[in-house]
């Protein structure tokens, strides 16, 4: 008997050995990648849907289903074909809004594996979607009949000129990190995108299905963050950095040189960027590194930035690394990080903004100055502005601003508001810690010497905080001396802004008017 069930188990344990080889040996399943973008149909009409198929198996047989329309198979893969198209013609039903095309894919052993593709129904007919990849080597315009897809990163590169016009969309393709998509315009590059306030020039994600002719689409809001990258512009302005007059933007690799930015160039021009909406983008890389809804890295005062907006960005709104470009009427809302983040000397002005900050972010402002000892005099100057709390978002605003690394310039004319009470506007010190006197220049060094000036700022209700720069869990550093907060008060008092305020209609263009969001 027990010789019996010893040959039994052997018979079994061979089985098993025999069963787990035929596993192995048996091709991973059917992989599917559906349309990147959603796609347009208009209502009653047809149009094609791809998706790309591998199957180590070798292909069998698809089956299809369609929600808000019926769908066939156009072509398909070859019997046994490893790679291929499976082409979908979808046809709408006369009901506008999402619609849905489904495929179930079976290789020849019977492995499967299931697509979803989103459709948006339309009444107006589908507008022609054009691709855009690589670099733009030529002058090239962008009209608005079409719709304008990014796919990866896209560099104007120097000496070329990109028109978009009024009216146009841009949607960027899902990607995250160093692979985020972008349009970059690199030094000597320009961007003509002049909108208007009837037909502004937006920048999207592909997952929005707004069209043409449309101020937004229903498929996403202000919390859908980081859906694509940003839109980036170089210059050949002065910048402060350490050791160098020009340095590589980030998110974008070392080896690539139409990233660099910086120069001698004071009055250089990047073009017009005017009536701009950039949506639902920026992605944060390593190391602090980030592209943000709008990055101006080194641009001139020959470039013209008015009336742009950032909406439901995961990062910055608008980050400016040195240069004197000026803006004017800029509309920030529910950014991830901080609204206008000012680096490397920028010596412009931004005059009239509006900043709507809640939800999982952190200051309103973050202003740093000089890094290195080249072009370090440059002082900013931000007026007419206001910034807006919205607490009723989950997690909140971290302070109102934070004025940090040797911040010089002038703040004149901004009122902090709806914020709950006890934010803080910050100040940055540093302390010599072997005696806790004021040490290297920072923030509050330069605001004690007026280098650093508040000039009619209100923030009833929330307060002045001096904080060493050094600080943190692991090094507490030395306590900031109480004469020193007295300092920071007696700088920055605050008081009522009655005038000069951009009334709300400058803003009424944006997504964020057309939500009520104002």
């Amino acid at each position: 008997m027990r010789k019996y069930l010893a040959m039994l188990a052997i018979a079994f344990m061979a089985t098993s050995f025999v069963a787990c080889d035929d596993d192995e040996s048996t091709p991973d399943g059917p992989a599917i990648s559906a349309p990147a973008s959603v796609t347009n149909v208009q209502v009653g009409a047809s149009s094609d849907v791809t998706f790309s198929l591998t199957m180590p198996g070798g292909y069998k047989s698809a089956s299809i289903a369609a929600v808000g329309g019926t769908a066939v198979t156009k072509t398909e893969p070859a019997a046994g074909a490893k790679t291929g198209d499976l082409i979908v013609t979808y046809t709408a039903d006369a009901s506008t809004g999402a619609g849905t095309v489904s495929i179930t894919v079976t290789d020849k052993n019977d492995k499967f594996e299931t697509e979803t593709a989103a459709i948006n129904k339309t009444e107006i007919p589908a507008p022609e979607v054009v691709v855009v990849s690589g670099s733009i080597n030529s002058n090239t315009t962008w009209t608005a009949d079409k719709i304008y897809e990014l796919a990866g990163r896209v560099i104007v590169k120097d000496g070329v000129t990109l028109t978009i016009q009024a009216g146009t969309i841009v949607k960027g393709r899902e990607g995250g990190g160093i692979n985020a998509t972008a349009l970059m315009i690199a030094r000597g590059g320009k961007l003509m995108a002049e909108g208007t306030a009837a037909a502004p020039i937006i920048f999207t994600s592909v997952l929005d299905n707004i069209l043409p002719g449309e101020k937004a689409g229903t498929t996403l809001d202000e919390d859908d963050r980081g859906k694509w990258g940003g839109v980036v512009v170089l210059g050949r302005a002065p910048i402060s950095v350490s050791g160098a007059t020009e340095a590589q933007i980030e998110g974008v690799p070392a080896g690539e040189t139409a990233g660099l930015y910086g120069g001698d160039v004071a009055a250089d021009n990047s073009g017009v960027i005017r009536y701009v909406s950039i949506r639902h983008g920026g992605t944060v890389l390593s190391g602090g590194s980030e592209i943000n809804g709008l990055t101006l890295g080194g641009v001139g005062s020959g470039t013209t930035i008015e009336n742009i907006e950032v909406f439901g960005n995961v990062d910055d709104g608008i980050e400016l690394f040195g240069g004197s470009v000026n803006l004017k009427n800029v509309m920030i809302a529910y950014q991830g990080d901080d609204a206008i983040d000012i680096d490397q000397a920028y010596s412009g002005t931004i005059d009239g903004f509006f900043v709507i900050h809640g939800g999982d972010t952190d200051e309103g402002l973050e202003i740093d100055g000089p890094e290195g000892t080249a072009n370090a005099t440059g002082k900013f100057t931000l007026k007419n502005g206001t910034l807006k709390g919205d607490p009723s978002k989950a997690n909140d605003a971290a302070s109102l601003c934070d004025f940090k690394s040797k911040a010089q310039g002038t703040v004149e004319n901004v009122i902090f508001v709806g914020y709950p009470a006890g934010k803080k506007l910050k100040i940055a010190a540093s302390y010599d810690e072997s005696n806790c006197t004021v040490g290297r220049a920072n923030a509050f060094s330069n605001l004690k010497s007026d280098v650093l000036v508040f000039s009619t700022v209100q923030f009833t209700g929330f307060t002045v905080s001096v904080y060493n720069s050094a600080a943190s869990s692991g090094n507490p550093g030395c306590p900031v001396p109480a004469e020193d907060q007295g300092t920071a008060e007696s700088k920055i008092v605050s008081n009522t802004v009655s005038t000069g305020l951009p009334p709300a209609s400058t803003w009424s263009w944006t997504i964020s008017g057309d939500k009520g969001f104002l």
